[in-house]
């Protein structure tokens, strides 16, 4: 209804001419009716039906109000027919109509003392006695609308819509420091979550002001995209008052700009946006394949020699990825080429591990010098969250004292707070904190709310560390057992074994048929049992399961993999082996003296299952270099030793279990090596990296660099408050106990 009210005050004025330049073209037969009636209306949308709101006030009946009403909202333009198609406002008409509330909800908005028009209403005089409502300003109604309204929705609500003092300080961030470049002519502006469409227009309004004062005329063209069928709705209904090309302001449940780019290979001079942070898109990653399947050139690029790199973030929030999109969406060609600011949580200035979506997203923005500056912003800025929230400045034409480096503005600080919350919001940046923010920026000096890092600064290698493997093994009869039930789900395989006995392995067909019978049947029977015994139920079991405990091979297998280890028992003894690499051989030659042919999987399975970790046993050898082929490179996992009395370099099988990681930075000094001799080797000697397996990875921890100690206090100023304290309760003991006395009197 706000926006109805707000198109039919446009509309009023021009009423009468487009009813008669209806009628006229009706008269003549004219089928193409919209330009002429757009002109009579002097919008770029109209009314055709013979009512006003003001005109349905006074209606007799229910009914007659009802289809008035219905054939004054027929009336519109095709274009605004959208709008109220988004808000779903027909399915609302038969209920209001049964509330008897139609009339009633239009002499509300009607009250005089409401403006809702983007024109002030003035007094006699020719003062304004009611200022005119623009875009903000109906983003403002709707939120405390949804607010209101609507509570549990609150954290939705607050993804539409980001306050003007915000935008504004994004607005002169993105178009200040190149104000003095901006000549006359066309410039293109985007937003990828353009909610109700403020951003755009704040945008566009700091655009013409910084071109008047410099006596440039420039044309501006809004492009927007936005899911929300209600926001996107009032985004296109101001778009429309204002006059703009609401072609390019495209919405709705269908149009989500992470699966559906309305504006594909479109590039543009500025953008801006405030995507929804922490919010699941799986539903668009499943639309566009899935995390494999995605082959959109905006999340699947060219970096550095690698032609698949992946921009996927976690399907948990896809934040970063408007990132992404915009940053895809950037103009290499013009003087100014383009400019970004979006704002982001704290989660996208360090989530994502090296060679992840949100860390490779930070990468491919730093590595190509585009981040030129990160703002933190004040606590609770925003209207429905307290969260510490950051504004990302992009250029892909850095000036040159910028190039190679990034700044970071601490401004959570600089604020007004204000007299009433405004939901989570109890703050905002005055004019005064915005321009304070925008010199620090334009100054791009060190200061205590300002640093600067080279890009290298935030990035690092993360390195695998690995530690060799070492064994003691033993043919013991409780190992050699535990073969029996080798091909998995030993608990299921253990009672089945207690049930059908040795034919499992020896004569499986004989107790196939039961066998069947008593999978079907598992779980049923015993449930009722181990509950009351205080066990677990167990489940039914699945027919993927059910089918490889019927395969009478894992039976048969499992069977001759207890038969081999027996008769390495038989041959090798019980004796303790304290070298693997000695027990292995043993293995092999014993299985040659046997006759006995081992499958290469079946024999790994019986080395690992009579075999156990040992700190004190020596590595176990997984590669012997021909002499002379490879150098020895203890650092990287290739050692010298001595093996039938010959010299030659080996590689130790690692152990995963001790398998750690490092972050290296990018900028230390000796790069990975020196790093690992100073942090690592001193302290684990055998360890060794895998430098084939390192990734590079960026990460901004924000907070650090402005992070002030707190100092501590003295002991003699700790040693003052304890000695008040106890000042104090003896006061209040002796009052106590004079109570007590005088009562007891």
């Amino acid at each position: 209804m706000c926006v109805l009210r707000r198109l039919d005050a446009v509309l009023e004025p021009t009423k009468q001419v487009v009813l008669e330049t209806k009628k006229m073209l009706d008269d003549l037969g004219m089928t193409e009716q919209r330009v002429a009636l757009c002109e009579a209306a002097k919008q770029s949308f109209y009314n055709t039906s013979r009512f006003t709101l003001r005109d349905l006030k006074s209606r007799g009946s229910r009914q007659q109000l009802r289809q008035d009403f219905e054939d004054y909202l027929d009336g519109f333009s095709s274009n605004v027919q959208d709008i109220l198609e988004n808000f779903k406002f027909h399915n609302q008409i038969s209920t209001l109509s049964k509330a008897d509330a139609i009339g009633t909800l239009i002499e509300k908005f009607l009250d005089p003392e409401v403006n809702l028009s983007p024109n002030p209403v003035l007094n006699g005089d020719g003062s304004i006695k009611y200022p005119a409502m623009d875009n903000h300003s109906m983003g403002t109604v709707f939120e405390e609308l949804v607010r209101k309204f609507n509570e549990d929705n609150n954290e939705e609500a607050g993804e539409h819509w980001t306050p003007r003092d915000a935008v504004k300080l994004m607005a002169n961030l993105i178009f200040l420091p190149v104000a003095d470049d901006i000549k006359s002519g066309s410039y293109l502006l985007y937003d990828g979550a353009c909610g109700t469409g403020g951003m755009l227009t704040v945008a566009e309004e700091t655009l013409q002001k910084l071109a008047e004062e410099r006596a440039n005329t420039v044309k501006t063209h809004l492009y927007g995209q936005e899911i929300n069928p209600e926001t996107y709705a009032i985004c296109k209904a101001d778009m429309l008052i204002k006059g703009e090309n609401t072609e390019n302001i495209i919405g709705g449940a269908e149009y989500s700009t992470l699966s559906n780019d309305a504006f594909r290979a479109q590039e543009f001079d500025f953008m801006l946006s405030n995507p929804p942070y922490g919010k699941s898109w799986k539903k668009d990653l499943e639309a566009m394949g899935g995390k494999d399947g995605i082959r959109d050139t905006r999340f699947r690029i060219y970096h550095i020699d690698e032609i698949n790199y992946s921009l996927v973030t976690r399907s948990s929030d896809g934040q970063m990825l408007f990132l992404a999109n915009m940053v895809s969406k950037m103009n290499h060609k013009t003087p100014l080429s383009s400019r970004i600011a979006e704002v982001h949580n704290g989660s996208s200035l360090f989530t994502g591990d090296a060679g992840q979506g949100e860390s490779n997203i930070r990468r491919y923005i730093i590595e190509n010098d585009w981040l030129e500056a990160i703002v933190a912003l004040p606590l609770n800025l925003f209207y429905n969250t307290g969260i510490a929230t950051y504004i990302w400045v992009l250029s892909n034409r850095k000036p040159e004292h910028r190039k190679g480096k990034v700044q970071l503005i601490d401004a959570t600080q600089w604020f007004k707070p204000l007299r009433k919350n405004l939901g989570k919001k109890n703050c905002e940046l005055s004019e005064e904190d915005i321009r304070r923010i925008c010199d620090t920026f334009l100054a791009f000096e060190e200061t205590e709310q300002s640093r600067i890092f080279p890009n290298e600064h935030f990035g690092y290698w993360k390195v695998i560390v690995e530690r060799p493997l070492r064994l003691h093994s033993r043919l013991s009869m409780q190992a050699i057992e535990s073969l029996r039930f080798s091909s998995g789900d030993e608990d299921i395989r253990t009672q089945l074994y207690e049930e059908f006995g040795d034919a499992l392995f020896e004569n499986f067909g004989s107790v196939k048929t039961q066998l069947k019978k008593r999978l079907t049947e598992w779980g049923n029977g015993d449930r009722e049992d181990d509950e009351e015994e205080g066990m677990p139920a167990r489940n039914r079991l699945t027919e993927r399961k059910k089918k490889k405990l019927l395969n009478a091979r894992s039976w048969e297998r499992d069977a001759r993999l207890v038969e081999t280890a027996h008769a390495l028992r038989q041959e090798l003894g019980k004796d303790l082996f304290e070298d693997h690499n000695v027990f292995r051989t043993s293995v092999k030659d014993a299985l040659e003296k046997l006759g006995r042919k081992v499958a290469a999987a079946d024999l790994k399975i019986i080395l690992r299952t009579v075999s156990w970790r040992e700190e004190t046993a020596p590595p176990v050898t997984a590669k012997i270099h021909k002499k002379g082929r490879t150098e020895p490179d203890p650092l990287r996992g290739r050692y010298k030793a001595k093996l039938d009395g010959k010299t030659c370099v080996v590689e130790y099988e690692p152990y995963s279990d001790l398998r750690g990681t490092e972050q290296v930075p990018l900028l230390e000094p000796g790069g990975i090596e020196t790093f690992i001799r100073r942090e690592v080797l001193p302290y684990t000697p055998d360890a060794w990296i895998r430098e084939d397996a390192a990734k590079i990875g960026y990460e901004i921890f924000f907070t650090r660099h402005f992070y002030k100690p707190v100092p501590l206090r003295t002991l003699e100023e700790i040693r003052a408050d304890i000695l008040a304290v106890e000042k104090e309760a003896e006061g209040l003991l002796d009052g106590l106990l004079k109570t007590k006395a005088g009562s007891g009197s």
